[in-house]
């Protein structure tokens, strides 16, 4: 039987009321811009697909330079907040945040625009594992599952929210607002978080591990990026599956090379608590299962309904609202019901909307689709404070930083691999049928076929109309809601597998959160295996 120690409580003079409430909204204020940052992109993506005309897989690295950056740097950026020093780390990361938004906006070519937006994931890679642990290093423990509901929450809603906010800035102004709007966000997060955060920093870290720090953040890299190579490689390929394995075989180098280091980059004991392995492993369903749907009902919305960016946003609305009413709940929630309760009923509330989704058509009805944005965002709004309060509760307080660190990669490492995935296994499935349809219909159209796929697989409406007419349009336009739907029933069944794993990770752990305020004992109880 081994638990992880409590520690002294975190600090050890209690912050003002006042400081308190200002450092909980800077540390959900910048929250909100790098979750924002997640998805308001994807409502812009038609237009920049206008504008500078990437390709497929370039459209794809939009997203996914940002994502994948943030996630294989996020673990570093959570150990030199516990070294440095949280706050001044954090601040770091909000000036490099700003500065490479407005890089992302002024970009004239899609590599230009990855380029910015990869640089653009290192300030999110700091700001977001330190704004979780400055939160655990300023709050009292009977106060602190409130605090990371509200955290929690103000994450999900950076997510639902990106649509609409995305929407009304492109049909406003242009693609380049949606970047833009993080200036005056980054100074405002600036201004409160430097008069309002104590300094904190863990001090048993001596150093930073620096050879455990490259390989973990090459493996994390190389990952991603096999994944993401399956888009234009058979899986069965060198680019995919070599890379995949390189990517294995450095984490676990990585696990080896922890083991026995005194001070190192992550402490593997950590996943000595089922509490915590469990919420990471349930981290990584959510962000590959939620991130992957996302991107594709964005473009179903507009590409395949034909709604403009604003009228999709629009349309997101009930998932907000949802995310807005429920998160500021998700403390008192966590304290009545336990962690693994509200993840359970999240995770199935989710997996509902995913897998009702999955009726939508060419000429489907918004009436069939709202309630099950409004599923959708229940689910994430009880999932998210659930998860982050379990992992959170069950580790020292003082190793706060690299902590959050593991939870929020293990999110973002999952959202890259969904966008990579389920775009991949949606653009296969899409490409099959498409050359059966076309295949059937036989003709110009056949053998014209494959040069119309990366129109079909983008979805592209005006330029197939165009080309092609009305008719080959709808041929396209059910071949790529074919693909669109096995994405959601994927996503659907990550719900699913999510589920299974609350329920064997937090059985005999009682239906109590992980930890309860000011009571060591029981944190040591919630985390023994």
């Amino acid at each position: 039987m081994s638990a992880v120690p409590a520690g002294p409580p975190v600090p050890e003079q209690p912050a003002s009321e006042r400081r308190m409430r200002l450092t909980l909204f800077a540390m959900c204020f910048a929250l909100f811009m790098i979750m924002l940052d997640n998805t308001v992109v994807n409502v812009a993506l038609p237009t920049i697909q206008e504008d500078l005309d990437p390709s497929i897989s370039g459209l794809q690295w939009t997203i996914n330079a940002y994502v994948l950056v943030f996630a294989a740097l996020i673990l570093l950026g959570g150990k030199l907040g516990d070294r440095f020093g949280r706050k001044r780390m954090f601040l770091v990361g909000v000036v490099l945040f700003g500065v490479c938004s407005v890089l992302c906006a002024l970009a004239q070519s899609d590599g230009q625009l990855i380029a910015a937006r990869a640089l653009q994931g290192t300030g999110a890679a700091l700001m977001n594992p330190l704004s979780l642990s400055i939160l655990v290093a300023t709050f009292p423990r009977e106060r602190l599952a409130g605090a990371i509901g509200m955290w929690a929450g103000i994450s999900g809603l950076g997510l639902a929210i990106g649509p609409l906010v995305g929407g009304l800035l492109v049909d406003s102004v242009g693609w380049a607002a949606v970047f833009w709007i993080n200036v005056p966000i980054s100074v405002v997060a600036f201004a409160v978080a430097l008069y309002a955060v104590r300094e904190s920093r863990d001090p048993t870290v001596r150093s930073l591990d620096v050879v455990g720090t490259v390989i973990v953040t090459a493996g994390l890299f190389l990952l991603t990026y096999g994944v993401i190579r399956s888009n234009d490689a058979p899986w069965v390929s060198w680019d995919v599956l070599g890379l995949i394995a390189l990517a294995l075989g450095l984490l676990a180098a990585f696990c080896a090379w922890e083991s026995r280091q005194e001070q190192p980059m992550v402490p593997l004991g950590f996943f000595r608590s089922r509490a915590f392995s469990t919420s990471i492993a349930v981290a990584v369903l959510v962000g590959f299962g939620l991130f992957g749907s996302i991107y594709v009902v964005t473009l179903y919305m507009q590409n395949i309904q034909g709604y403009s960016a604003v009228g999709a946003g629009l349309r997101t609305l009930p998932l907000t609202l949802v995310v807005l009413l429920v998160s500021p709940l998700a403390g008192k929630l966590n304290a009545r019901f336990g962690s693994a309760r509200l993840m359970l009923a999240g995770m199935a509330l989710a997996a509902v909307a995913m897998a009702g989704l999955t009726l939508t058509g060419v000429d489907s009805s918004y009436n069939l689709m709202w309630p099950f944005y409004v599923l959708l965002g229940g689910g994430l709004a009880l999932t998210m404070p659930a998860m982050s309060a379990a992992a959170m509760g069950a580790i020292d307080p003082r190793k706060a930083g690299i902590g959050s660190g593991v939870l929020n990669a293990s999110r973002q490492v999952g959202g890259a691999l969904g966008i990579a995935v389920l775009g991949s296994v949606a653009a296969a499935v899409t490409a099959s049928r498409w050359a059966d349809d076309t295949g059937r219909v036989g003709g110009v159209l056949a053998d014209n076929a494959d040069r119309l796929l990366p129109l079909v697989e983008g979805a592209q409406a005006a330029a197939i109309r165009q080309l092609a007419g009305e008719r080959v349009w709808l041929l396209a336009a059910e071949a790529w809601l074919s693909g669109f739907h096995m994405a959601l029933w994927l996503g659907c069944g990550l719900m699913v597998l999510a589920i299974a794993v609350i329920l064997i990770g937090f059985r005999g752990l009682g239906p109590r959160p992980a930890v309860q305020p000011d009571d060591s004992d029981a944190l040591s109880r919630a985390v023994e295996l």
